[in-house]
């Protein structure tokens, strides 16, 4: 009995990685930068909506229940802790969806040296006068990879926090759409 030799491979190498050289790698920073951006006004879309949405369940829900003369006292003990938790889900939800369209700022103060990446950063060195303003808008011409690194790091931070706030606030909101209604079901 003998063993089986394994046959060489006919198929090639994989191709090497490509080196990415500095213009594309600041093309790609650039277009990831600009799909961030394009990611937070959805967000901020999307959080918009559901605020209008919840605008409108409410006032749907208050027109009908102050019309028939409705109160939370008139709830069994079980319907009075849905009706309860399901208001304070759609008060979470609400200001969690607040939050995600909240404008953003950077967690920390542009200082001198660095290079202009967001309003914020054109606005501290404005207030530090004219020449501060025209030496950061020179470091950003100098040194603007690191300028685009620094956009990239703080607009993924904010996309990031925007669609935290985003799940929180669909889920209690879609927590009270079942507990409000399960509540005068279950009276």
């Amino acid at each position: 009995m003998s063993a089986a030799v394994p046959e060489p491979r006919s198929d090639p190498d994989p191709a090497p990685t490509p080196v990415r050289t500095e213009p594309q790698a600041q093309r790609t920073a650039e277009r990831l930068l600009g799909e961030l951006r394009q990611e937070a006004a959805r967000a901020d879309t999307k959080g918009s909506v559901l605020v209008a949405a919840q605008g409108m369940t409410t006032a749907a829900l208050v027109g009908v229940l102050t019309a028939r003369g409705w109160r939370s006292a008139d709830l069994s003990a079980l319907g009075q802790t849905m009706w309860w938790a399901g208001v304070a889900c759609f008060l979470v939800s609400l200001v969690a969806l607040l939050m995600a369209v909240v404008p953003r700022y950077r967690t920390a103060d542009w200082q001198p040296g660095a290079p202009l990446t967001h309003f914020a950063d054109i606005r501290g060195a404005a207030r530090q006068g004219l020449e501060a303003l025209e030496e950061a808008l020179r470091e950003t011409d100098r040194a603007p990879r690191a300028a685009v690194l620094a956009s990239l790091r703080e607009n993924s931070r904010i996309v990031s926090l925007k669609y935290g706030w985003l799940r929180t606030g669909m889920a209690g909101f879609t927590v009270a759409l079942v507990l409000l209604p399960g509540a005068l079901l279950v009276g």
